[in-house]
This record gives C-alpha cells, structure tokens and sequence, in this order.
C-alpha cells in the first residue's frame, strides 16, 4: 500500500514518524510528503520550512542509511493539474491527512484507489473546522478525542473508522492537549492502517466506518489575533477558559497602562470575601494571595493570574512581576480595550 501524507505542523509529526517507522519495517510504501510552502516566521521574516518538512529531511536520512527509496516532499502553492500530475507518477493508493491546512478536491481524491482519510482531534461531528482543541477547552467540555474519518467534499463530515475520547481535567492547555492528541493518534493511524493492509478493501466499502449524524454538527472557527482579549464582564471561570484555550496562540491578553498584558496562567480563586461586591469593578486588581497569586475581580468569581507578560518582555511568575510593576495593586485592568462581541 502507497500512501501520500500532507500534514503540516508540529501535531502532525508523531503520525509522520510512525508512518517512516512502518515503511522501514515493510509494512507500507511511503511515496510522498504533501506539506504548505515555506512561510515568514520570527522577528526577521524569513521563510521557514514545516515542521512536517523539517521531520521529512530527518527520518528520510534513516532511510537512505537502509538504502529505501526517499518520499518525495511536496510544497505547492495550489492543488492543480501540474501537481495532481506529480502525484499521479508515483501510482499512490490512500491519503492520510493530519492538518494540512487545505481543501483537496475530487480530482486530487479520484488518483487514490483506496481514497483519503484524515485525523482530527474532536469527537466528530463535534468541532468540525480548524479550531476543535481550542474549542472543547473554551467550552469547557468534559471530554473531547481523535477522529479518524474517510474525506469528504463536506469538511470533516466523512464516514468515522476511528474514535477514541479523551476526558479533560479543567487544566488542560491547547498546547498540552496538542501535546497528548498529537502522541495518540499515531497509534490510531497505525491501526487504521492495518486494517487495510489485512482487507485490502476500498474505502468506499469499508465495513468498520460509520457515517456522522450530520444534525449534530458543531462548527468551529478560524482563529484570530483579538479572540485573546479578555473581558473582565466574564465569569472566573471563563476567563481561565480562554486563558488555556489561546496558550499557545495568540494568548490571553489584557491592557495595563496602555501597554498589552498577556496572561499566561491563572486558576479562579472563588472563595475570595470580595467575590460579591457590587462596588468593585470587574477588572480590579485587588490584592495577592500568598498561595494563589494575583487576585482580579470579575464577573462572577476572582481570578489568581500566576504567570504574566508584558508585550516583548519576558514571560515571569506573579512574585517576579510585582517587582517590576509596582503600581499594579489596585489598577484596572482591561480599560483601553474595545471588545467587539
């Protein structure tokens, strides 16, 4: 079996390493890497590779050492005729897809007998779109998991072959979680994958899938710089939602003295005796607690912030941020920002 992958951040490496790890043992022909173009990043704005892209140069070196043949590396700014082309000479017979970060149509899908499946981590149809580990920690959802389904025209609306849950604690980041989603569901390709190799049936006549129930869809968003903004007219326990929903990305922020305030940790803290005064604006710093942290009132419950950074400083804990910022008992945070609902 010849497989194609297309994936390219970090989340996506684990797949990777273990589709290179079953290609080496015989198991699958690995034939290509379909990854984005290299893109600016950092302060200087040059172009770097994927992380796919860069893990396809490392494992792809072990290979040579066993003397296999390398998997071509993919980077094309459109899906079209000259690289289906491509794609096409190397006779592929299944896609595997783990945030790639593009639509791949019919004609693309029509060169693979066996046909595409793709990883998402949520509970389809749960959180279809671009945002699902995000999502199930902004909603606080007791629960979310990994899919693996066949692609389909409608976005992550195929037919499951595989689930697995995975139950939240309530203090989970998007970059642990990343983290945890990323590790599983290699396992979970990997055993996907077997049962091809041992039916050798198409995907369209696959017995173990099963189709969505399309009227329980739940769709998510694209993210965007301003979802971090906070706003302190939250409960607690939302605000410490949004906190680790936008850790790693873009990051929970606030404004203090007109600079950007990013808060990077923080726990609700909601048997403090001020909780309930109707007399303090949300927003207010109100004090410390020794064992928790920096207090801040909002909504419906004080917020402890831990670790804080002001825009281009370093991130520090709370003790080592008062030192420097010495008129922050007492402020209110949050005041120069417009938040648009």
């Amino acid at each position: 079996m010849r497989i194609i992958f297309a994936g390219s951040p970090a989340i996506a490496l684990p797949s990777l390493k273990r589709l290179y790890a079953m290609y080496s043992a015989g198991k699958i022909e690995l034939a290509g890497i379909l990854t984005n173009m290299d893109a600016p990043k950092g302060r200087r704005g040059l172009p770097e590779p994927t992380e796919v892209s860069l893990a396809a140069e490392e494992y792809s070196a072990l290979l040579k050492e066993k003397g296999l043949d390398l998997p071509l590396v993919f980077k094309p700014e459109k899906l079209d005729a000259a690289f289906r082309e491509a794609v096409s000479a190397l006779k592929p017979d299944l896609l595997v897809s783990f945030a790639y970060g593009k639509i791949f149509g019919p004609k693309l899908l029509e060169i693979f007998p066996l046909g595409g499946i793709n990883i998402h981590p949520s509970l389809l149809p749960k959180y279809r779109g671009p945002s699902p580990i995000p999502s199930a920690i902004l909603n606080r959802e007791a629960e979310t998991g990994i899919t693996i389904q066949k692609l389909a025209k409608e976005m992550d609306a195929g037919d499951i072959l595989l689930q697995e849950k995975i139950p939240l604690h309530g203090d989970e980041t998007t970059f642990s979680l990343s983290e945890d989603v990323s590790l599983k569901s290699a396992g979970l390709l990997e055993s996907v994958l077997k049962g091809f190799l041992s039916t050798g049936s198409s995907l369209n006549g696959t017995p173990h899938s099963t189709p969505q129930d399309h009227t329980k869809a739940v769709y998510c968003k694209l993210i965007e710089r301003d979802d971090g903004l906070i706003s302190w007219n939250e409960s607690a326990l939302e605000i410490d939602a949004r906190i680790r929903a936008y850790n790693p990305w873009p990051l929970a922020r606030t404004m203090h003295d007109d600079k950007d305030l990013y808060i990077l940790e923080a726990k609700p803290h909601l048997n403090y005796p001020e909780t309930d005064s109707a007399s303090v604006k949300e927003g207010t710093v109100l004090g410390i607690d020794k064992g928790a942290g920096i207090l801040i009132k909002t909504k419906d419950g004080i917020l402890a912030l831990t670790q804080l950074q002001y825009a281009g400083k370093k991130a520090l804990d709370w003790r080592s941020f008062l030192n420097g910022a010495r008129n922050f008992i007492g402020s209110v945070l949050g005041q120069n920002i417009d938040i648009k609902e």
